[in-house]
């Protein structure tokens, strides 16, 4: 017990709870470094993937307009127009190919449209009247080609 005159003892002051100056920048740090690698991450892009990705998405569009030719009885047309690099599935808005590909037409003669454009046409019974088209960069060629009696599309590399 202490009595009134005399002072309590001094006690020493001690920390109970903060961080300390070395922990707050450590984590800052480590902050900092994951922003940066959240920043300046791109997903992986080759000109392999963008071709196959053009292949894939025109053969679903060939595949649409061949069911859309069933479903409606009807014959439906699939224009490409190689001069201002676009194509029209049916009756949908133009579209247009990805830039950096170019864009070869084999089909019959009596779907040509000038020089530089085309139809594969598809009929109600599935049939079309068939053709290919290749996409090709400086390093591919691939190939998406309707078959005229079945109307099958497929999608294959070419040599």
């Amino acid at each position: 017990m202490t009595s009134p005159d005399r002072p309590a003892p001094l006690r020493r002051a001690t920390a109970t709870g903060g961080f300390t100056l070395i922990e707050t920048i450590v984590v800052l740090a480590i902050l900092g470094f994951a922003l940066v690698l959240v920043i300046g991450y791109r997903p992986p892009w080759s000109k392999r993937l963008d071709i196959d990705t053009a292949a894939a998405a025109l053969a679903a569009e060939l595949r649409l307009v061949r069911s859309e030719a069933i479903a409606a009885n009807r014959a439906v047309g699939f224009e490409l127009d190689l001069a201002n690099h676009r194509y029209r599935p049916g009756a949908a808005a133009p579209r247009s190919f990805p830039p950096g590909l170019s864009i070869e037409l084999l089909m019959v003669s009596g779907e040509r449209q000038g020089e530089t454009g085309g139809a594969i046409r598809f009929h109600p019974d599935g049939s079309s009247t068939g053709g290919r088209i290749v996409l090709a960069d400086w390093t591919r060629r691939v190939a998406v080609g309707v078959d005229w009696l079945t109307g099958r599309v497929r999608i294959a590399d070419v040599r």
